[in-house]
């Protein structure tokens, strides 16, 4: 073997380049030094200029941007799953902040069931709930929309901004709510209903008015599929213990 060759630290690939030709992996690893935590923080700083772009871009264009992304440009908005789980994880640090949701449950005894379990595994853990909720929407937005060529997967993805999305403005909620120490959830509940209402009509066909009433239908049902699974799950779990 040439004397100048070294075996790649992650694959033990031959490397003759500065990088590995088969996992990419850098010859020789750079030393964390300033330049090393500069350019991380540009990493940084460029992902939330791409957060706050999404966000705008789903504000006011939900359905074409999300139809873009599927079909034709996939680098101008963050990823989807990415997306919920950030947006998820940012009205969990608010909540938890400003204790949103100390005494929305107040019975000792349901706690203690595994339902209570469940549902307080929800609330500590919404990126992935909220991607659960969505394949149940999901699944009800392909039986309604059943005509259009979108596939389960990427029904998915639209469920996954519109969602991420939601958890945004229930978000802002929050903040005013911890602020002002009124409560104002129930009021993004149904503004975040209406956007999720509007967002889906939007992506499939704004301009019929029977896209609005299949999302709103599609949408709710798919929220109380999910509750039935958790209940579901967790009465099932107290008979077999019982058992």
């Amino acid at each position: 073997m040439h004397p100048d060759l070294i075996n790649c630290r992650n694959c033990s690939h031959v490397v003759n380049d500065k990088f590995c030709s088969h996992c990419g992996q850098p010859a020789q690893v750079k030393r964390v030094d300033a330049h090393y935590i500069l350019h991380e923080i540009q990493h940084i700083l460029h992902f939330e200029k791409g957060i706050f772009f999404t966000v705008k871009e789903l504000l006011i264009r939900p359905g074409q941007n999300i139809r873009t992304f599927i079909t034709e440009n996939r680098s101008r908005l963050v990823k989807p799953v990415i997306f919920i789980i950030v947006s998820s994880l940012i009205y969990t640090v608010i909540s938890h902040f400003f204790h949103i949701e100390e005494g929305y449950v107040e019975f000792k005894e349901v706690k203690k069931t595994s339902i209570g379990l469940i549902f307080d595994w929800v609330q500590g853990h919404y990126g992935y709930a909220n991607i659960l909720m969505g394949v149940c929407i999901s699944l009800w937005l392909k039986l309604f929309f059943r005509k259009y060529s979108y596939n389960f997967f990427e029904i998915l993805i639209l469920l996954c901004f519109v969602m991420g999305i939601g958890m945004l403005i229930i978000s802002v909620f929050a903040i005013v709510e911890g602020l002002s120490k009124i409560s104002f959830m129930k009021v993004s509940g149904i503004i975040v209903a209406v956007y999720s209402t509007w967002a889906i009509a939007q992506f499939f066909n704004g301009k019929k008015v029977a896209s609005y009433l299949k999302a709103i239908i599609a949408y709710s049902l798919g929220m109380l599929t999910f509750g039935f699974m958790l209940v579901f799950l967790g009465v099932s779990i107290d008979l077999l213990i019982k058992h």
